[in-house]
């Protein structure tokens, strides 16, 4: 995205940083590395070096935000009377308890300096903010935590989402006091700019990409193998555990009467509830969970399910591949049952054993999660 913009507006662009995983972007732009799915010291400079530069237009300039997936993990500003590890320890503890990006960044945004609408708030010019949608809904408000657009939570909702993950007694005491607004000497309170808010009222913000159109390349790539395509629109969500076996039954229902070869494509965004201490993450959750009930199908079959930003939670695989010989051969290597490796989330290990992990490295972009199923 910023090299796209670094073509297309040349010298009429007067600063601009990019904010990645890696500091290797060359680009004529300055460039941070920072942390993800977990805020780093990287993540806090990114997010201060973006309020200074926001701060820094005058009237008549146009702050140009671009944003994709893992934005609100890699632009971190603590808010007032909060430090990087407030926020750190929060985010990893709603991670842990299974807490949907929505109640996620919710959290987020009423902890947070720039996320919420307060990145735009900085600008005294006009900000346009372009957004690559990794939320399922592409609520602009969600993606990226919101910094360019009025926020319509509250501290009310923010604190509902800490009691139902785990409860506030299991989060740093600073992050609670801050949300409830004890000890907080501001006038302007905790909340977030609200709709209306004349700090944002030259701001706009608009979905030029999401799931769909990652959909979109595979049933042309599929089409061009010379497979029968199903496309579901129907968002893929839920945890990953219990939510692949019944998408696995719909998937079936809508293809098995089709001619074969046959390739069914999903989308959307599962969670993973950690109960265990191995390694894995929510689209190798879906594939092994899957596996079992792949001889449902009667047939030769096989399931991906992948991260589209080539990251599975705190691994290197970008997801895995399961089909209806996955079980024997785990037999033949001396694995475990399958549900041992699920119950402490280690689906890590059980698909590199047996060679079935996906690993694309980190692609750039993130759009959510591909599932093709593929009947021969």
């Amino acid at each position: 995205m910023a090299g796209a913009a670094a073509r297309l507006m040349g010298p009429r662009v007067r600063t601009g940083l990019v904010v990645d995983v890696s500091a290797a972007s060359g680009l004529p732009f300055e460039t941070i590395a920072a942390g993800h799915p977990v805020p780093n010291d990287g993540s806090e400079r990114a997010g201060r070096r973006a309020l200074e530069i926001a701060a820094s237009g005058t009237s008549g300039d146009t702050l140009l935000v671009l944003l994709s997936g893992g934005a609100s993990a890699m632009m971190a500003v603590p808010a007032d009377g909060l430090t990087l590890d407030d926020k750190r320890r929060t985010t990893e503890r709603l991670l842990h308890e299974g807490a949907d990006i929505h109640a996620l960044n919710t959290v987020r945004k009423h902890v947070s300096a720039i996320k919420g609408g307060w990145l735009a708030a900085r600008t005294t010019g006009s900000c346009r903010a372009l957004v690559i949608s990794d939320v399922v809904g592409d609520d602009v408000s969600v993606i990226a935590s919101g910094p360019t657009v009025p926020d319509a939570s509250t501290t009310g909702e923010a604190l509902a989402v800490l009691e139902r993950f785990g409860g506030v007694r299991a989060y740093p005491n600073a992050v609670v006091d801050r949300i409830s607004g004890r000890g907080v000497n501001t006038a302007a309170g905790v909340e977030t700019p609200k709709s209306g808010d004349p700090r944002l009222a030259r701001s706009s913000t608009q979905v030029i990409g999401g799931r769909r159109d990652a959909m979109e390349g595979a049933v042309r790539e599929a089409g061009r193998l010379a497979y029968h395509v199903v496309r579901l629109d129907d968002p893929v969500v839920g945890e990953a555990r219990t939510t692949a076996p019944a998408h696995l039954r719909a998937l079936a229902a809508r293809a098995l009467a089709l001619p074969r070869p046959v390739c069914v494509i999903s989308s959307g965004e599962t969670t993973v509830r950690v109960r265990g201490s191995g390694r894995g993450g929510r689209n190798q959750e879906f594939a092994l969970a899957a596996a079992a009930h792949l001889a449902w199908l009667g047939g030769p079959a096989a399931l991906a399910s992948v991260g589209t930003d080539g990251v599975d939670g705190p691994t290197d695989a970008a997801g895995a591949i399961a089909d209806t010989t996955t079980l024997e051969r785990a037999r033949g290597a001396g694995l475990a049952a399958p549900e041992r490796y699920l119950d402490d989330n280690n689906t890590y290990a059980f698909f590199d054993a047996i060679g079935d992990l996906i690993n694309t490295g980190p692609t750039g972009t993130n759009v959510g999660d591909l599932q093709i199923l593929l009947f021969a």
